[in-house]
């Protein structure tokens, strides 16, 4: 099993994108004593990506954000969903940057691909490849 997990200089705005524009369900959030978000779990389907706070925990300077490298990223998260035409317009509607347009794609499936608030590069589509194991 392979669960992603990045960080936010905002992990509450974070939040409220993932859940309220991307449609992904909480599945636990941890907060301080004084109610800060400290770790986020996250489900789409059977999957589960988590995240934090920028600048905490161990592999901190080890991680760039997308704003201090130029608004590139090293990864993105690909993420298996119904309806991606459906996904795509959701986050038209509210504003989000879409990166890579909605399209057929070669391999299989229609996909998209749209940066969150902080520059994180999403990429949802209906292709899955573990349906062919």
């Amino acid at each position: 099993m392979i669960i992603p997990a990045t960080r936010y200089r905002d992990p509450e705005a974070a939040l409220l994108f993932l859940v309220g524009v991307l449609g992904l369900e909480e599945q636990a959030v941890y907060r301080d004593d004084e109610g800060n978000l400290i770790h986020a779990e996250l489900r789409l389907g059977d999957g589960l990506m988590m995240f934090g706070p920028a600048g905490r925990g161990g592999l901190a300077a080890h991680l760039a954000d997308p704003g201090e490298i130029g608004g590139r990223e090293t990864t993105t998260i690909y993420a298996v969903v119904p309806n991606a035409t459906e996904l795509h317009g959701r986050a038209v509607e509210a504003g989000a940057r879409i990166v890579m347009p909605l399209a057929e794609q070669s391999h299989g499936g229609t996909s998209f691909s749209v940066a969150d608030p902080e520059g994180h590069i999403w990429t949802f589509g209906t292709y899955n490849p573990l349906a062919r194991r």
